[in-house]
């Protein structure tokens, strides 16, 4: 049963996985939590170093910190399940949390100051402000429809000659403010054109497919 364990940890860290060797602060183990429910739902092994080394959970203190952290510091709660696993005498918790369909989670970023948090690789990291009004905006009945101006096409041009475009990257290009590119992406976003795609360092758009930007071509030739 061990060699389930030794697996993952095989994988290393990554965007649904991740190593504690103790918990001891609710709040920040929180933050974990919540990027894990806010994007694909993760696997917390609490006992293993961050080289992968199986080090043993060494208090029963741990599964009431993270506890503590769903509980108290996840906003709304986060429910999670546990299991523990025996590998060579050293107990490892493996903390299992789902991927949330509809709700959006937030952790403490400072002192009482509630943030959505995504993760990204094996990082932690605050939503991008342009995430949080799509989900906002997913779940309305709104229509969105575009008008292919100038600025629309200037930015389905960019994004096929470079691949992605950042939102201060079509500021510049369009000769356009933020909160107009904002909406323009975010209108792109809605209507199935442009996808999101985190990095730790910024957020960038992409295509989803390129027919559709064929399509569009094709319409207004």
């Amino acid at each position: 049963m061990s060699e389930y364990i030794r697996k993952l940890i095989a994988q290393g860290e990554n965007q649904q996985l991740d190593f504690k060797f103790e918990i001891s602060d609710s709040k920040k183990i929180a933050r974990t939590l919540v990027a894990f429910a806010n994007t694909d739902g993760g696997r917390l092994l609490v006992g293993v170093k961050d080289n992968g080394a199986i080090a043993g959970v060494r208090s029963e203190e741990e599964y009431y910190m993270i506890e503590a952290a769903a509980q108290l510091f996840c906003k709304p709660e986060i429910v999670f399940q546990t299991k523990e696993w025996d590998v060579d005498g050293k107990l490892v918790l493996e903390v299992f949390v789902p991927k949330s369909r509809k709700l959006k989670h937030k952790a403490p970023a400072k002192e009482n100051d509630y943030k959505v948090f995504v993760r990204v690789k094996d990082q932690n990291i605050l939503a991008d402000p342009i995430l949080l009004q799509y989900w906002k905006l997913e779940q309305s009945d709104n229509v969105v429809n575009i008008n292919f101006t100038e600025p629309e096409m200037l930015l389905l041009q960019y994004v096929d000659q470079h691949g992605s475009i950042s939102r201060n990257e079509l500021m510049n290009t369009a000769g356009i403010g933020k909160k107009q590119a904002e909406r323009m992406i975010l209108n792109f976003m809605l209507m199935g054109i442009l996808e999101l795609k985190l990095t730790e360092r910024e957020t960038r758009f992409v295509l989803v497919s390129h027919d559709i930007l064929k399509s569009i071509a094709t319409h207004f030739k």
